[in-house]
């Protein structure tokens, strides 16, 4: 199983804050994202997911700690290496006069490694075919004016900040089929935020989790997958305590006479035991869970050590 570290990171992160006003926003954001890989940033709402990207694409200035990207420090980021960067946000300014047609012509002298054939691939599975100013067209539209423009010249490094939010899922499956379809035949890095956690599944194969600024998390999906598990004890009895109450167990409930609960560390080989001593009179279901559901769980329990309802 690759581990954090073990490619060269496409992108680098070490200590990087920023505040506005007394929030932290983002808070000694370490991050190593292995090129090659489809790297999912998730999180909340307000967990310093745009903020963490706006530091990294130079966009806004960190009060503490650095950033590369491609091997170069954020803020020295010029033309050269922004031919190499494609970068989507969900409230992208486009020249909305513009027609996609025009939009694409516009660019494509920008970028020596633009590339026509691929262009008119993506147009297609886009059915991007519209001749009217992008300002008349739906925001499905116009982001996936966005997305091509920004993918045309196949860029070795892509960052999209919530490329889904707000469409419907004609249009994601759409944008999906084509970033699937720019990364099928040469290896580029995409950092992708998103709440579309179905969609992210789809794409990624690292995820990291950032809560009020910080990163809790950051490893593979697979690896994330073996270790949440969803534990159902049957036969539970509600007046009876656990012989163990242990930390890694997330989202306990009783409903009727079975307890269900998350392990988030069964991957470890002592797991199964572990529970078993807790439980030694009860039956024992053990099941996997979607990221979706993890996702829940990570965002209900940090909600709840924060405070809040």
């Amino acid at each position: 199983m690759r581990r954090q570290g073990d490619m060269a990171g496409a992108i680098e992160a070490v200590d990087l804050t920023r505040r506005f006003g007394r929030c932290e926003a983002v808070n000694a954001l370490t991050l190593d994202v292995p090129a090659g890989s489809v790297f999912a940033l998730i999180g909340p709402n307000g967990a310093g997911k745009t903020t963490a990207i706006k530091l990294l694409m130079n966009l806004l200035r960190p009060v503490r700690g650095t950033s590369r990207l491609l091997g170069v420090e954020s803020r020295r980021l010029g033309v050269r290496e922004l031919q190499r960067i494609g970068y989507v946000s969900e409230n992208q300014e486009l020249p909305d006069w513009m027609t996609p047609d025009q939009l694409l012509e516009y660019c494509r002298p920008c970028y020596p490694t633009w590339d026509r054939t691929l262009v008119g691939r993506l147009q297609e599975v886009l059915g991007l075919t519209a001749r009217t100013p992008l300002r008349t067209l739906s925001r499905g539209t116009r982001m996936k004016a966005a997305l091509l423009a920004s993918l045309g010249y196949r860029p070795e490094l892509v960052i999209l900040d919530e490329p889904f939010t707000g469409l419907d899922p004609l249009v994601r499956d759409e944008l999906i089929r084509a970033l699937l379809d720019t990364w099928g035949d040469r290896t580029c890095t995409c950092l992708i935020s998103s709440h579309d956690i179905e969609d992210v599944e789809r794409l990624a194969d690292w995820v990291g989790f950032l809560d009020r600024g910080k990163l809790l998390f950051a490893e593979p999906i697979a690896s994330l997958l073996a270790r949440f598990r969803l534990v159902e004890i049957i036969g539970f009895d509600p007046q009876q305590t656990p012989r163990v109450d242990d930390r890694r167990w997330l989202d306990k409930g009783v409903a009727g006479r079975t307890l269900r609960f998350i392990d988030t560390d069964h991957a470890a080989p002592d797991a199964d035991a572990r529970i078993a001593a807790a439980f030694p009179s009860s039956e024992i279901r053990v099941s996997p869970m979607p990221l979706r559901d993890i996702f829940i769980a990570l965002a209900r329990s940090t909600a709840t050590s924060a405070g809040t309802p």
